[in-house]
Parts: C-alpha cells; structure tokens; sequence
C-alpha cells in the first residue's frame, strides 16, 4: 500500500509539472483570437457609409458623434482656434486606459475614417464579436478624440489656425489645440496611446521600390534613445500589428527613424509615461482616397487593442521590433530613364524625377507636376518608371484658336491636338483653378505655359524620337500618343 500510495504522489507530481508547463506555454505564446480574416469581415460590415473620402470638415463628423452618445460617453474638451469644438467619445469600462488621437495635421485624415468605423464596431453586439468586445470593454477604457486640428481639416491643411504645427507644440502649448491634448492626456493619464497620422505617399521601404503603405514607431523619450518599460511596450504591441500587415501588404511596413524631437506630442507622450505607437498611413496603388488604408487601419488598431486588452504584446520583443526595416523617401510618381535633353547645342541623357504635389481646391484636388530631381537618380524608384532612352525632350505649343470653355473639349479632340504637337489650349471663358481631366495644359488667360525639365520646373514636354512625337508629359502624367490609356487626370485651369 505504501508503495502504492509513493507512485500514485509521483504521478500526481508529474500531473502537475505537466499542467504547470501547459499554462506556462499558453500564456508565453497566446494565439490571436482576431484573425486577419477576422478583421477583414469586421471591416466591411462595420465600416461607416457617410464618410466615402478622406476631404471631410468638422461639421460632416458632428452628426456622426452624436449617433453613439448613447453608447460612447462624449464630451466636449474644447474649442479650436476659430471656434470649432473638440469632441472625445469614451468607451470601456476596464482598468487599462488607452489614448487614440487623429488629424493633429489637417489633411491627415485616413486614420480619423477607420476610429469612426471601429466606433460602429464597439457599439454593435449580438453577432460573433461579441466575446472580443466584451474582452476590450471588460479590459479597457478606451479614450478617441477623433478630430485635434478642425480649422486644418476646414481647408484641408497641415496646419493650424494660426500656421502652427500642432506636432511641434507639445511644450510651449501656443495652441489651444495643443493644450486639449496635453489637458486630455494628464487628465486621462493613458498607459497607451495611439497618435495617428498620415505620411506622404513618397515613403519607400529602404533599399526597395515597394511604398511603406503603413510606417510605425514607438518615440523615443530622449536624445540617447533608451528603451524602457514605457517604450517597450509600444514597440510589442508594433510587432503584433506587423504581423497582421504582412499578411495583406507584405514587404509595405516601413520602421520611422526614432530621432527624438523635443517638441514632438508623440515623443513626450512616451517621456510623460504613456506607451505611444505611431501609426503614419502612407499611400497603395489606386487607392487615392485612402479607403483601403482605411481598412488596414482599422484593422491594427482593433488587433492592438486585442493586445493590451490580453497583454499577448508581452510575447513579442524590442529584436523583433528593430527588425521592422526602415522607411526611406526615395518614390516619385515617374522616373524618365535616360532622356536626351538639349542644352548648348548637345544633347545629354538624363534621368527625369517627378513628383505630381497635390492642393486642394473645392472639396477635391489637384495636381501640379514638376521636377523634383534630375541627373542620375538610380537610387530613386517610380511609381511609374519608363525607359526613355532614344528619345529626346521636345517643346509643345499652344494651340491657336481659342476656346471658350474646358466643355468645349473632350478627351478625343485633347489628345488629337497633343499628337499635333499642342500641349496647351486656351480658354476664354471660366474661372482660374477650375477642375478638369482633360489630357491637355488649359490655359485661362496667357500664351505663356509652365513648362521645364530643371529643378523644379513644371513638366509639360515632348518625347521625341527622330522629330516625331511619341510621347507626351502634361502636368507629370505620361501619355502615350500611339496608345492612350485611360487616366485619372486631376488637373485645373492655369
């Protein structure tokens, strides 16, 4: 009986150790419970019909606010510079506070689009989300202030009311904008915040052609760069959401440079103990609105919270995160090879750099093409790259006969004149700046035209080989006169 009794202790022993083990390895490595299928589903059925681009003022989100203020607690923080109010919607009744800041810059506003699509998320229930949701509100207390710079979005600008840079005034607080922010965060006091933000579309993953479609960065809290317990929990909490990513746009996921900008919200956020993630929403092929970074938005976000609300961020490392690869800015919208461009009787090959800057006008946009480099540039990469040796840059002409509106030309009779050798008509009639995708320069007023392949010239020229013209560049965009394809042109009258 005794050595009954001695086996059977031993065997429970070893239950033990084996149960112990069991818990030790779930805990290490949790699995995901939102897969990338998951968040792609929660997207589509969640996403909010009103909003459709990313060109929205303060006044189309207020109604969008108000539609949850049963289920978010909304508050009134205070007022933009020219009087708009700033709004935070609160959700979660957890002990874990997380912070989510949007459109601190203007025109930055893909990030402010997926926090109205996760708010419909929140409020839904009854469907297979329901144990995530309970999770994230059990777990969290969730923060959303979707909209810091109003007066920025009016015009659809960078900056503020008063041209300050709300990211550079997180010290001196000029803005009442900024002192929001900072009264929000010291009021709140998140252990995790999510500033949010958009980049220009530029952005290349170092060393490849690929866009950094998403780049991230966890602060740094000091010039020497430290890695401390605030910090790292940020950049785990990146390593989990590049999983996800990589799974949609693997190789797009560029790592910013951790840098420290003293005046920087993001970086003082993480010095005054809040885990900051940076989530900068760069561009995707014909995704101009944004509505698929919307999406991928979305998605790490929610998978995020998933991870604080877990803590499975813990089984992630700092290796891991540095292991992201860095973004560059070495993109432009099209890279001429080797053009033969004319200069004191020579001709000599040059690569062409064009970048195509977009303003806004209308509630739209526009787009002016110009040089941005030129030279030897193989350390560049196009969006559109074309092989243009053989062929010679060639002046275009502006077409005679007056016009007296853009309606009086189409697509056809506008690409008939460029295989004529005009690159510009005139109108008499209309206004400056008005809108068109004419494949033709529209010129409200001169003979004169921008036109140039130097440092910041406008691109409107020839491609020329042997005297005959084969293609064109109007405003940045490159048409093929043999084979037009359809493009969306977004230019306006000069």
């Amino acid at each position: 009986m005794k050595a009954r009794f001695k086996l059977s202790n031993s065997l429970f022993l070893l239950f033990l150790i084996f149960a112990f083990s069991c818990k030790t390895a779930k805990v290490s490595a949790p699995e995901v419970t939102a897969t990338v299928a998951a968040l792609e589903s929660a997207y589509f059925q969640f996403k909010e019909p009103a909003i459709t681009h990313r060109r929205f003022r303060h006044a189309d989100l207020q109604p969008l606010i108000q539609k949850h203020s049963v289920a978010f607690r909304i508050t009134t923080l205070g007022e933009s510079v020219e009087g708009r109010s700033i709004s935070s919607l609160d959700w979660g009744t957890g002990k874990t506070k997380v912070m989510l800041w949007s459109q601190m810059h203007g025109n930055e506003s893909t990030a402010t689009m997926s926090l109205f699509d996760l708010f419909n998320f929140l409020e839904a229930s009854g469907d297979e989300y329901d144990e995530l949701r309970d999770l994230l509100k059990s777990k969290l207390d969730l923060k959303f202030i979707p909209m810091i710079n109003p007066d920025g979005a009016e015009v659809f600008k960078r900056r503020n009311a008063l041209d300050i840079d709300l990211n550079r005034d997180a010290i001196s607080q000029i803005s009442p904008e900024a002192v929001i922010l900072k009264g929000a965060r010291d009021s709140f006091d998140p252990e995790f915040g999510f500033n949010l933000h958009d980049q220009q579309i530029y952005y290349n993953v170092s060393g490849t052609p690929k866009q950094a479609t998403i780049s991230v960065l966890a602060p740094a809290y000091n010039y020497d760069t430290d890695v401390n317990e605030v910090r790292k929990r940020a950049m785990q909490t990146i390593v989990g959401m590049n999983q996800i990513l990589q799974d949609v746009i693997p190789g797009q996921v560029g790592k910013y440079d951790d840098a420290f900008e003293p005046r920087a919200f993001g970086d003082n956020m993480t010095k005054w103990g809040t885990s900051t993630i940076l989530i900068e929403s760069g561009g995707y092929p014909n995704d101009p609105e944004k509505q698929y970074i919307r999406q991928l938005n979305f998605m790490i976000i929610l998978n995020a919270l998933e991870q604080i609300a877990t803590k499975d961020y813990e089984q992630y490392t700092t290796t891991q995160y540095f292991e992201i690869p860095d973004n560059d800015l070495k993109l432009v919208d099209l890279l001429l090879n080797e053009l033969q461009i004319p200069a004191n009787g020579k001709y000599f090959p040059m690569d062409l750099a064009i970048r195509r800057r977009e303003s806004s006008a209308e509630g739209s946009y526009f787009v002016t093409g110009s040089v941005d480099d030129l030279g030897d540039m193989q350390v560049y990469f196009g969006l559109e790259e074309f092989d243009a040796s053989g062929l010679s840059y060639g002046e275009g002409k502006v077409y005679e006969t007056v016009f007296e509106s853009v309606n009086d030309l189409d697509r056809a009779k506008a690409l008939d004149l460029l295989k004529q050798g005009y690159i510009a008509v005139k109108i008499s009639a209309g206004a400056k700046d008005e809108l068109h995708q004419l494949p033709i320069l529209v010129l409200k007023s001169t003979d004169n035209f921008p036109f140039g392949w130097k440092m910041g010239e406008s691109t409107n020229f020839f491609l020329e080989k042997d005297g005959v013209r084969k293609y064109a560049v109007v405003n940045g965009y490159l048409i093929d006169l043999e084979n037009p394809k359809e493009q969306d042109l977004k230019q306006r009258v000069y």
